[in-house]
């Protein structure tokens, strides 16, 4: 059984000492999809949402919702972030999907800055749309993919 790193040996939070790890290349790609009606997927792509782009906007939403990670998460390390790079696409399926890829060379992994995006991303959709739309649904918002760091690889089973 793998050892909890985030809870010290009295059963506290802490936040882990990556001070010893070396910097090595990490990626992580995360995704997410804001399920709606055919009503609001054709206002956001036909450009008739009042308040502006949809997915111009929760594409800059994304961007700094990875920046602002550990901001929100209690035990996330703030790291400088080498890229982040945020596609909200409509698809087939009255949805709209988020994927976000985030880098750097650091001590630890960015997956929690890859979610966070998408989270941000699906929120800001959801914010954007909700006059026309109060059902929408985020849904799906999971780890695709990371590499780097002393775990290696790890890709999703679809």
């Amino acid at each position: 059984m793998a050892k909890l790193t985030h809870i010290d040996e009295q059963g506290r939070p802490r936040m882990v000492d990556v001070s010893a790890k070396a910097d090595t290349e990490r990626l992580a790609i995360a995704e997410g999809r804001v399920l709606m009606s055919a009503e609001a997927l054709a206002a956001i792509t036909q450009g008739r949402v009042k308040k502006g782009d949809v997915l111009q906007i929760a594409r800059l939403a994304g961007i700094q919702g990875a920046k602002r990670a550990s901001e929100m998460i209690p035990l996330c390390h703030p790291l400088p972030i080498d890229g982040v790079e945020v596609d909200v696409e409509p698809d087939s399926e009255c949805s709209v999907r988020i994927t976000a890829r985030v880098v750097t060379r650091w001590r630890t992994g960015v997956e929690m800055e890859a979610l966070t995006a998408v989270t941000a991303a699906a929120l800001t959709v959801y914010d954007m749309v909700k006059a026309i739309d109060r059902g929408m649904r985020i849904e799906g918002v999971r780890l695709l993919e990371k590499r780097g760091g002393r775990s290696g690889a790890w890709r999703a089973e679809h």
